[in-house]
């Protein structure tokens, strides 16, 4: 990152003085997080987020909301390999550079190209899941877009996201509601049930982030070595019942959801139930993030 471009985000005005306090990648869509220190920015998203899927005999999406054993299977990425590890499986070896036969396979609405990933992973899935499973890998030719609504007519690409890019939420948030958690006797939640990519805490000397704050921002602007970040948050992310899933045992706990529901519905999104924001990539492809760069953010006001 040049010296001008650092003094020129460090000089932006803004509401919000922040650092990236975690990262989180999802290298299996509705499998376990990996949490790790830095991540190559893409114009999808983080490098290796959902890029693989797991799919039925029909080729549509599995997720925790049916399969709630989905969130024991726990992803390690290596120089060249992923490996999956699962409570009474041997490790499935999946290699980083390799892909099996071309696949159409349907997530949400989309119809999907991908590359299943042949016959011994689908055995492991279908052994560990107890139904007909297989694994696919996104196709990076295939071009699926976010919501042109929600972008303001900006085409931010995707993978195996539910929908966009990045997922933001800041630690006031989760810290927030863990005290209303404890405050009706109930024990409290880490980060990974809500799933996001990128968490901004609070910097050493700045202003203090409020919980939510993600919800009021307009650019999320991050100091990379190799130059600006531009995110910018798009849509507030509705929650299904997946942050009720312990992913330490995957057995529902039901008090979050009861809890989100009591002070999280959400006009912008018809009253749904919302935590975090989902996010699209304006500038900074190919740049690293790494946890504790400075994220700069002013409010955004209709």
């Amino acid at each position: 990152m040049s010296d001008s471009s650092n003094a020129a985000l460090a000089d932006a005005p803004s509401d919000v003085a922040a650092v990236i306090s975690r990262l989180y990648v999802y290298p299996v869509k509705s499998c376990a997080g990996v949490q790790v220190e830095q991540a190559i920015l893409l114009d999808t998203g983080l490098e290796f987020d959902r890029a693989w899927m797991v799919v039925d005999g029909q080729g549509s999406f599995l997720t925790q909301r049916e399969l709630p054993r989905m969130a024991l299977i726990k992803p390690q990425l290596k120089h060249f390999e992923m490996i999956l590890r699962a409570p009474g499986m041997l490790a499935l070896h999946i290699a980083l550079d390799q892909v099996e036969a071309p696949a159409r396979v349907t997530l949400w609405k989309d119809e999907v190209a991908a590359y299943d990933m042949g016959p011994l992973a689908a055995q492991w899935f279908t052994d560990f899941l107890g139904v007909p499973a297989r694994l696919v890998r996104f196709d990076p030719e295939h071009k699926r877009i976010s919501s042109l609504h929600w972008t303001d007519g900006i085409e931010a690409l995707n993978q195996f996201n539910d929908g966009y890019p990045v997922l933001v939420i800041s630690e006031a948030s989760l810290l927030q509601f863990n005290a209303k958690l404890a405050a009706q006797g109930f024990a409290a939640v880490g980060m990974e049930r809500f799933r996001p990519n990128i968490v901004l805490g609070d910097a050493s000397q700045g202003l203090e982030l409020m919980p939510h704050d993600e919800d009021r921002l307009d650019l999320l602007q991050i100091a990379t070595e190799q130059g600006p970040v531009r995110l910018k948050p798009v849509k507030p992310c509705p929650r299904c019942p997946i942050p009720n899933i312990d992913p330490a045992t995957a057995l529902s706990s039901p008090e979050v959801g009861d809890l989100l529901q009591g002070y999280r519905q959400d006009a912008r999104v018809g009253g749904a139930v919302t935590f975090g924001m989902n996010a699209i990539v304006l500038q900074g492809i190919d740049h690293l993030l790494r946890v504790g760069q400075s994220v700069g953010a002013s409010y955004h006001f209709d």
